[in-house]
Order: structure tokens, then sequence, then C-alpha cells
């Protein structure tokens, strides 16, 4: 009788490069993908809308791939040790790949499930997919986990340059053999992953989940805009990014595929560095995530515990944040665009944290959620990091006294104002000059516009200069305490 090997899949949904899968065919005779749904294992951190939107689609994409091989994609739905368990009985299988993930939630859910296995008999593996480094390997001098990017990042870098497995790409096997009958095949659509109400029209036609879409996507990166990405990553009316996030979250892609390519191309190392070092802000969040489980909802610097958020019937700024309707243009042009399209410019993710936790004063927390059930690229470490920078409350985080401007930064970043009028537009005829600031335009040519404040467009619901002296005062507040 074959060896049989199941193949846990989970977040690293490709054929291409992955370690599991690799070592499941090298050390076994046949194989058995599945993909267990079991999102209450996820504990608060569920995928939201539109990441689940994005997986349905990934699975359907990886369900794909594995019958142009000639097996298929497996799915089950219920508590993943018990379908496992179900499973080796059903297949007689006798090992388990999967590969790591790194949430809190789902480490204590993997170690109880490899215990048990292992107890049982079952061979268990797990390798790394995800990361150029595990969250454990580098260390500072006293041998603590970084709390600073740029140390984190030179240490990275100096250690990815040593390697010599970043231009050796693994590609997916021919042929694999087909699935054993019977066995029971949980169809996709029974798992309620996309929407009800059919609000997803902005996420098809921006993005095409699944390996080949990450690969094209990295394609359309390699042959143009990565050339001026040290300057074009900060223009959000421009395509400049990568906008491989959301492919790296679900595992389509790898950041080692990534480096490869790139060397694979020849691209000079300076021209690279300000990319790669995006992958490496990703690696040193999900150290970060490893080493402080808490950060999720509550702040690394335990000064801002106790920080005085605003008081009072909050939930209609909190409304118009999340609307887009705050009557600030960038911030409005950056929440629509999310609503839309599930995503949104690095640089108006900054302005938008900023405003909210700063002008606003309302919790980084309450922002973090709204970003975790609007984004496709949601990810529980970069958005912890992201959200934490921004608050002045975490690893590296950017000075709570640094207070964006989103006037001065819409003019310095949208000169044109061209992403405020592709996503905001009722301002669309303001002339350069207001487009940033239309409260400050006068009467008559807002008349001439076609835009009445406070109707076709809100008035601003903050005040810019006297939130930021009162979000500086609530900082005097937890500076000194320890």
């Amino acid at each position: 009788m074959p060896t049989t090997a199941l193949l846990w899949l989970r977040r690293d949904l490709r054929l291409g490069d992955n370690p599991a899968l690799r070592a499941a065919v090298a050390q076994s005779e046949r194989l058995i993908p599945v993909y267990i749904h079991a999102p209450e294992e996820e504990a608060q951190w569920q995928h939201g809308a539109a990441s689940r939107w994005w997986l349905h689609q990934s699975l359907s994409a990886l369900d794909q791939g594995l019958r142009q091989r000639g097996s298929g994609l497996l799915i089950r739905r219920g508590e993943s040790l018990a379908v496992l368990r179900q499973l080796i009985v059903e297949t007689g299988a006798t090992a388990l790949h999967w590969n790591r993930c790194y949430e809190p939630a789902v480490i204590a859910r993997d170690s109880a499930i490899k215990q048990a296995l292992r107890a049982e008999g079952i061979r268990c593996s797990s390798h790394n997919a995800a990361l150029l480094s595990e969250p454990w390997e580098l260390k500072t001098g006293a041998g603590e986990p970084y709390r600073v990017f740029t140390p984190y990042w030179r240490r990275l870098r100096a250690e990815l340059l040593k390697r010599d497995d970043l231009t050796d790409q693994s590609a997916a096997p021919d042929a694999l053999q087909p699935l054993p009958t019977p066995l029971e095949q949980l169809p996709l659509e029974a798992l309620d992953l996309r929407p009800q109400i059919p609000w997803d029209q902005g996420l098809q036609a921006n993005w095409q989940p699944g390996e080949a879409g990450a690969r094209a996507e990295l394609e359309r990166f390699l042959n143009g805009p990565i050339e001026p990405y040290h300057e074009a990553r900060d223009w959000p009316f421009e395509r400049g990014t990568s906008r491989l996030s959301p492919h790296l979250h679900f595992g389509e892609i790898s950041p080692r595929q990534i480096l490869a390519a790139i060397r694979d191309r020849g691209i000079a190392a300076e021209v690279a560095e300000p990319f790669e070092r995006e992958l490496g802000w990703r690696e040193f969040s999900y150290q970060l995530l490893y080493h402080f489980p808490h950060t999720p909802s509550e702040p690394l610097n335990p000064r801002f515990a106790d920080f005085p958020w605003r008081s009072g019937d909050t939930e209609p700024l909190l409304r118009a944040w999340q609307r887009g309707r705050t009557g600030i243009p960038i911030v409005d042009a950056g929440m629509r665009e999310l609503w839309h399209s599930g995503w949104m410019h690095n640089r108006v993710r900054m302005i938008v944290a900023s405003l909210l936790t700063k002008n606003l004063r309302l919790p980084w927390q309450a922002g973090a959620r709204w970003f975790w059930d609007t984004l496709v690229d949601a990810d529980l470490a970069n958005n912890t990091q992201g959200w934490q920078w921004s608050a002045g409350c975490g690893a590296d985080a950017a000075p709570y006294f640094r207070i964006f401007n989103p006037v001065l930064q819409g003019e310095r970043f949208d000169t044109k104002g061209l992403y405020v009028r592709r996503w905001c537009p009722e301002l669309a005829r303001l002339p350069d000059r207001f487009i940033h600031q239309p409260w400050q335009a006068p009467a008559s040519l807002l008349a001439q516009c076609g835009v009445r404040l406070g109707r076709d467009y809100p008035a601003p619901i903050v005040d810019l200069k006297e939130s930021r002296a009162e979000a500086l005062a609530a900082y005097d507040q937890v500076k000194g305490s320890s």
C-alpha cells in the first residue's frame, strides 16, 4: 500500500516554492492536499469581509492548479484536529505536512495538534514558507528581539547577502496522484466566503487572486515601477507600488520568490533596496507579533495603556472617517479607495491613521479593526505594526508628536489633486490650490465649481490646528509616566 501524506494548506496557497508540498512529495508516494475551514480557531481575528472574498478566489485558483496536475483540493469544515484525525482514518495517511503561521492563536492550535498526532504515531512536520527569517532567529547583541527597524534590517540584509538559495526557485510539481475515492468533498461555495449582497465589483475589477495573479503583479512591478520606486511609492495617484501584499498574505507568492526574481533580473542593489526594505518591514512586523503576542489589542509601549482618548459619543466621528466623509479630501479619498477596492495606498494609510489617532483622538484599535474588515491584504502582523507605528505606541514608532498635516501631505504627494479628484469627484472642478482644503476657497469659487460645503461635500469634522494642540496636550499626560 502506498505511503500517504496529508498536505494541510492554510495561508500558503501556491504550488511553487512550497516547502510543505515539496517535503510531502519527496517523502510519500501519495499526497492529499486539504483545506480545513475553521475560522473560530483564529480567535477574534477571523478573516474580514474583504479577506473572505479573496480567500474564496484563491482557493478556487489553487484547486484549478492542482486539478491541472491530476489532483485537487479537498475542502473540509470543522475543528481542525478532529478533521485531520478523520482524514487519517479515511486515507490511511501516516504523515502530515504544513507551513507555519505566526498568529498567537494559530501557533497554540498548531502546537496542540502536532503534540496530539505525534502521540498517535503520525509524523508531523511544519515548514517555513512565509518568511525570509524565522521570528526567533535574529536577536540583538543582548539576545533580545529587535524593537527598532533599522538595525533589524541591517542585520537581516547582511544575512540575506550570505544566502545562496535566493536564486534557486522551486518549481511546482508537474504531476500529482489523483485524490482517492470515495472522499467527502465539501464544495467551495458551502464556505459562504463571498458576500450575499454583491458589493465586491470593485474588488473583482482590481485584483486577480491566486498564484498566477501574484506572478503577473510581480512581473508588472519588475518591468517598470521598481526603478522609480524610491520616489513613486509616495504618489497615490500612480500605480507605483508592487501591490503584492495580499498575495504575500495568502501565500500565493513567497518573499523568497520575489527576491529570487529581483536577483535573476540583475536589478541593481541600490535600485532594489528601497523595495526590499519593505519586505524587511514585513519580517520585522512578524518578529514583533511573535515576541509580543498581546500587541494586536494592546500597545507595546505600556505608557499608552492609559492614553486619554476622546470621550463622549465618538461614533459619528468614527463613522465619518470610515465612510470617507471627514471633509479632509486626501483622507476621504483614501477611505473611499479602501471601500471600493479593498486596498489603500501606503502613504495614504499613514495619513488616515494619523487623522484618526491624533486629530480625532480615537483609539488605534478602532482603525485597526476597520482595516481588518475592509482590506484584502489584512494581515495581523502588518496591520498591528502599522497602526501602533501611526499611534506612536509601538516599536520603532513615529513619535506621538509627529502629527501628519493632511493638507500638506496632499499638496506634497498629490500636487495636482489627481488622487482626490478620482475618489472625491464632487471636488473635481476645484483648482489645485484648493483641492486639498476646499474650506479655504472663496464662496464664489465654490459655487462656480458646484461645491456646497455641508451638502455636496462635508465641512471638516475637526479643526486640524486645534486638534493637533489637543493631541499634544494628551501626549504630555503619558510621556512622563513609567
